[in-house]
C-alpha cells in the first residue's frame, strides 16, 4: 500500500477515531434489534422471530454488497465513498426509526447492511493510507477500536436506551450520531484518489495472489470458532451458574478485547506472525481449559478474559496480513474478508445450534479446539506468503529480521 502524500511519523488520531466511530456505528446498527425484539415486535405488530429478521437481512446486505460495490467504487475518491456509506446509515436508520411497515423496515435494514459491507471493506485500507508504512498496523488497531467498544458497551447501552425511550428513539439516536460523524469526517479525514484503471486488479487476480487464500482460511476458521462460543455464550456460562450474569461475562470479554487491541497495536508492525500464532494457540488452550472446567464460575471468568485478549486484535492482525499479501488489490481483498467474516458469523450460529441441539454445550470447547488447531496449521504453513516471518516495512514483510 502506497501512502499518497508525504506524511510524518505521527498518527492522525482525529481521522483514525472517525474511522473507529464508523465501525462502532456499523456494529451497533447491526446488533441493536437483537436486544429490542419484544419492543419492535409490539411496535410493528409482528412476532419476535419476525423482528429478528432485521438482523438477518442486514447481514445479507453486507454479504451481497461488499465485493461488487468495492470493485465498482475502486476508482472513486476515498472520502466520497466513505461519506456515502455514512449517509447510507443516516438514511436507512432514519427510515427504520420512522417506518410503520414491516416490509419497508426490512428493506431499510438490508440497505443499511449494504452500507456496512462497503464501509468494512474501506476502513482498513483507509487507515493504512493515512500513515507511513511503519505505522500502518498501529493505525489499523486504532481504527478498529470501535468494534469491541460497540460489542461491550454500545450494544447494552443501545438496548437500555431503547427500553427506556422506545426502540424508534434508539434508531433515531443512531441517526444523530451519524450526522455528527459526517461533520467529523469532513473536518478531520483526508481525501485520497481512487485506483487508476491500470492498477486495479480483478477479483480472480486478488484471490489467487500468494498469501490471500491462507489469510482468508485463518479468518474463517478462527472466526467460526469464536462465533460458536460468542453466539451461545449464555447457555454455555449457565453450566457454571452464571445465567443471570451474562452481561458481566460479556463485559469482562469486552474489557479484555480493548486491552487486546492495545497490545496488538504495539506488536503488529514488528511481530505480526508471532502474535497471530500466539493468539491462536492461546485461544485453543482456553478452549481446552473450558472443556475441563466449564462448570466452575471463576474458571469461566478467567477463560473469557483471556479469550477476549486473543480476540481483541484479531481484526487488526488479519486485515493487516491480508492487505500486505494483496498489495494493490488490498481493497478487493478486504471486501472478501467482509464476506468470509460474515459467513463465519452465520456459520457459528448454525454449527453452534446443531452442536447445542445434539450434544449440548459440552461439545463447544472440543469443536473450538479442532477449528483453532486447523487455523494454527494454516498460519504455520503460510510463513512465506500470508503470515510471513520478519518485520513489516513499506507495507510488506521483510524476511530475516
Amino acid at each position: 500500500m502506497v501512502v499518497d502524500e508525504k506524511q510524518g511519523e505521527k498518527l492522525p488520531l482525529g481521522a483514525l477515531l472517525a474511522l473507529a466511530m464508523t465501525g462502532f456505528i456499523c456494529i451497533v446498527t447491526e446488533t441493536l434489534p437483537a436486544g429490542l425484539l419484544p419492543e419492535i415486535g409490539s411496535g410493528l405488530a409482528i412476532s419476535a422471530s419476525m423482528a429478528g429478521q432485521m438482523v438477518t437481512v442486514y447481514a445479507l446486505g453486507s454479504l451481497l454488497a461488499a465485493i461488487p460495490l468495492t470493485i465498482a467504487t475502486q476508482s472513486w475518491r476515498r472520502r466520497t465513498v466513505l461519506l456515502l456509506t455514512i449517509v447510507g446509515f443516516l438514511v436507512f436508520n432514519s427510515v427504520t426509526a420512522l417506518s410503520s411497515s414491516y416490509w419497508l423496515t426490512l428493506i431499510a435494514r438490508f440497505f443499511a447492511g449494504v452500507s456496512a459491507g462497503l464501509a468494512w471493506s474501506l476502513i482498513a485500507g483507509y487507515a493504512r493510507r493515512m500513515v507511513v508504512p511503519q505505522l500502518q498496523g498501529r493505525a489499523l488497531a486504532i481504527a478498529m477500536v470501535g468494534t469491541p467498544i460497540a460489542l461491550s458497551l454500545g450494544v447494552p447501552l443501545g438496548t437500555w436506551l431503547g427500553g427506556y425511550m422506545g426502540w424508534r428513539m434508539a434508531f433515531g439516536l443512531m441517526s444523530g450520531l451519524t450526522l455528527a460523524l459526517i461533520v467529523w469526517v469532513l473536518s478531520e479525514v483526508p481525501d485520497y484518489s481512487g485506483q487508476a484503471g491500470a492498477r486495479r486488479k480483478s477479483l480472480h487476480e486478488v484471490f489467487f495472489t500468494p498469501g490471500v487464500r491462507s489469510v482468508l482460511g485463518v479468518v474463517f476458521t478462527w472466526m467460526l470458532a469464536h462465533n460458536i462460543l460468542y453466539t451461545y455464550v449464555a447457555p454455555f456460562v449457565s453450566e457454571a451458574g452464571l445465567a443471570s450474569d451474562v452481561d458481566l461475562v460479556l463485559l469482562a470479554f469486552g474489557v479484555a478485547a480493548l486491552a487486546g487491541i492495545w497490545i496488538t497495536g504495539r506488536l503488529v508492525d514488528r511481530h505480526l506472525r508471532k502474535t497471530v500464532l500466539v493468539s491462536l494457540a492461546t485461544f485453543a488452550a482456553v478452549a481446552g481449559f473450558f472443556g475441563l472446567f466449564s462448570g466452575v464460575a471463576v474458571a469461566i471468568y478467567i477463560g473469557v478474559f483471556i479469550w477476549g485478549l486473543t480476540f481483541g486484535g484479531a481484526a487488526t492482525l488479519l486485515q493487516t496480513a491480508l492487505a500486505d499479501s494483496a498489495g494493490e488489490g488490498a481493497d478487493v481483498a478486504l471486501s472478501m474478508n467482509v464476506v468470509v467474516w460474515n459467513s463465519a458469523i452465520a456459520g457459528g450460529g448454525l454449527l453452534g445450534g446443531v452442536l447445542l441441539g445434539h450434544y449440548g454445550v459440552s461439545a463447544f470447547p472440543w469443536a473450538l479446539v479442532t477449528l483453532l488447531l486447523l487455523s494454527l496449521i494454516i498460519a504455520l504453513r503460510a510463513r512465506v506468503h500470508g503470515f510471513a516471518e520478519g518485520e513489516r516495512r513499506s507495507g510488506q514483510m521483510v524476511v530475516g529480521h
